[in-house]
């Protein structure tokens, strides 16, 4: 009898625990789409911007907003807000990079999470080889998210500008969406933090490390944790600082004619090689390396990009060739190292 009542009761605190569970699994909530990935849903979607493309040219260093429309493929508008964005592409770009801001509400009422920023970066030059510059650089954003979770998500678009201030006035080109600073701070759930002279042993190493390899390899030096240039830091959860790398038109794979290499490198082409690593551990460094070589296949298939002629596709191979036949047995790769120029 006591052995009945004993076992009535654990089928009883199962079923109220199977009860609890499943009434808690009722109340999980999915995680709404961000503005940037309701937007890109693949590769190369169409989106249309609609505003006053002369006053941004024009006035380029303003930082005041002006309104526009941004429009998807499938007709869905969205009426935007686009403030000019960006350095050396400010002063260079035809069309200067755009911060896009979104009103909170009009994202809730979309179901979409308040995230309300992306960034629009277009070509400098209004041509295929600028459309190729850009689509460079895409790419090498794809290929650290491939190597990692802890980046900077890019996404290309194919954008039809239309200047409001002159009478059918449109252009269409290539765009690269770039997620803003707080949606990569969220994602990683942690926080951006501003802090120069961030030394090395208060970041996640091995991210820091991954992060000069892969800079290496693709031959860039305009980058810089303690200045904080060109890096993202991501401080998760109170523990140490994720560096997050962006913006890669300096580097030698993409080999913009603009393009110089840090003077501090001491290069005189950004086809050229500097390991810029000083602070960070050899062993960090040689499993950046294994890390990079493991997914060497994959980062040649990035490059034949099905919106990429196939001379130029193949320059990249090459070019990421010589980053791979330069490592050692020992899975070391030369602080300098010199490249045959591009064709």
């Amino acid at each position: 009898m006591v052995a009945k009542k004993i076992y009535a009761a654990y089928f009883s605190l199962f079923f109220l625990m199977l009860f609890v569970a499943v009434q808690g699994l009722g109340q999980i909530s999915i995680k709404p789409k961000t503005i940037f990935e309701h937007l890109t849903p693949q590769e190369g979607t169409e989106i249309t911007l609609e505003t006053d493309l002369t006053t941004i040219m024009v006035n380029r260093y303003s930082t005041d907003y002006l309104p526009a429309m941004l429009t998807l493929a499938d007709g869905q508008s969205f009426v935007v807000k686009v403030q000019p964005k960006g350095k050396f592409r400010r002063k260079t770009a035809e069309v200067p990079p755009l911060k896009i801001k979104f009103t909170k509400k009009m994202l809730l009422e979309q179901g979409l999470d308040t995230l309300n920023e992306v960034r629009l970066v277009l070509p400098c030059f209004d041509n295929g080889r600028g459309d190729r510059l850009l689509i460079k650089e895409y790419l090498i954003y794809r290929m650290f998210e491939r190597l990692t979770n802890n980046c900077v998500r890019a996404r290309l678009v194919q954008v039809t500008l239309r200047d409001n201030h002159v009478e059918k006035s449109s252009k269409k080109m290539f765009g690269l969406l770039v997620e803003d600073n707080e949606e990569t701070a969220a994602r990683l759930k942690g926080i951006q933090i501003e802090q120069y002279g961030m030394p090395y042993d208060s970041t996640v190493i091995e991210q820091a490390a991954l992060v000069a390899i892969f800079q290496y390899m693709i031959g860039n030096t305009d980058w810089d944790v303690p200045m904080m240039r060109n890096v993202r830091l991501i401080r998760p959860d109170d523990s140490r600082v994720l560096v997050v790398p962006y913006d890669f038109d300096f580097s030698g794979l993409v080999a913009a004619p603009y393009a110089s290499p840090s003077s501090e490198s001491g290069l005189m082409t950004v086809r050229d090689r500097f390991l810029m690593a000083n602070g960070i551990p050899r062993e960090a460094l040689r499993q950046a390396v294994q890390t990079l070589k493991s997914a060497q296949r994959d980062l040649y298939d990035l490059c034949n990009s099905k919106h990429l002629n196939r001379e130029t596709s193949t320059e990249m191979a090459r070019y990421l060739d010589s980053f791979f036949k330069s490592i050692d047995k020992n899975f070391d790769v030369p602080a300098r190292a010199s490249v045959v120029a591009s064709d």
